[in-house]
């Protein structure tokens, strides 16, 4: 695995100054990269969280959010690989593995406006502004996700969706998630619109001008999303990305203490092994 840049660090308002004990359980989570290709090369859907949210505020992040309950509805209507498929990808119970595929649909609806389901098994909706006041229904939690596609006769399109990552919230944070990520190409005809109260700013980005903005310090990125971004850019066009068979397993960051810096460190980074407690030391104190 690539080791994070050295400019890669965290707000201090993420991180508290004791170490949580025991460490707060991992929520799981579902997070959703919308591709396009472009003249000039792959480009991400990205929204700027607001700034003030209690977790990654101000950041760019990619669609997606926390498992609904409901979202293990088994009576879904469902075209493409099973839950048991995506369960061995993401080695989970089936369950969670369905309740994943079906909050990375809903979570990407709600925050983007993009529907990966169709009115069968080998379609998929190419105009989503008939169904604008169910997504505000479905933010509000006035129904779930499966009851919405019972009663339009949509077809959950899981294999528009494709297995990319699976990254869990440092053990030091006080909010921690259990997010597998997904790849998944814009439908035909739909578009991305940003319209969600949770972010105050939407693009679409070449993955290697993302990381640029980032680096001039006009936009901000935890590491899931710069490492994201960091491997979609070495994909050529879209179906690239989306013929990717890619071997997953958990990537947990752990967090040192650098003077007044902290900074997130990956497994096979020479710190890594040494990174629980620092948060104890001193603010004065550098390490490494």
């Amino acid at each position: 695995m690539r080791e994070l840049p050295k400019e890669m660090v965290l707000p201090e308002s993420m991180v508290p100054d004791e170490f949580p004990d025991p460490p707060v359980t991992p929520k799981d989570a579902a997070t959703v990269v919308l591709l396009r290709d472009t003249s000039a090369g792959i480009e991400a859907f990205l929204l700027r969280r607001v700034v003030g949210m209690a977790f990654a505020g101000g950041m760019s992040v990619f669609p997606g959010g926390g498992v609904d309950r409901r979202d293990a509805d088994a009576d879904i209507a469902w075209a493409g690989p099973p839950a048991e498929w995506w369960a061995s990808k993401f080695a989970c119970p089936v369950p969670l593995a369905r309740s994943l595929v079906c909050a990375a649909v809903r979570e990407t609806f709600e925050e983007s406006g993009v529907l990966l389901a169709g009115p069968s098994a080998d379609s998929v909706v190419s105009d989503t502004q008939p169904y604008a006041g169910a997504r505000k229904s479905l933010v509000e939690r006035e129904f779930s996700f499966a009851e919405f596609l019972a009663d339009t006769g949509l077809v959950l399109r899981a294999d528009l969706l494709r297995p990319w990552a699976n990254w869990v919230t440092p053990a030091e944070e006080p909010r921690r998630y259990d997010t597998k990520f997904f790849i998944a190409a814009l439908p035909e005809g739909q578009r991305a619109d940003g319209s969600t109260s949770e972010a105050d700013h939407a693009e679409w980005r070449r993955p290697a001008d993302a990381i640029g903005l980032w680096k001039a310090g006009e936009r901000g990125l935890l590491p899931p999303t710069w490492m994201t971004l960091t491997e979609l850019g070495e994909k050529a066009t879209v179906a690239d990305a989306m013929a990717t068979d890619r071997t997953i397993s958990k990537i947990i960051p752990k967090v040192i203490r650098e003077g007044r810096i902290l900074r997130p460190v990956l497994p096979g980074d020479p710190a890594y092994d040494r990174a629980v407690g620092h948060l104890d030391a001193r603010p004065d104190d550098t390490l490494g």
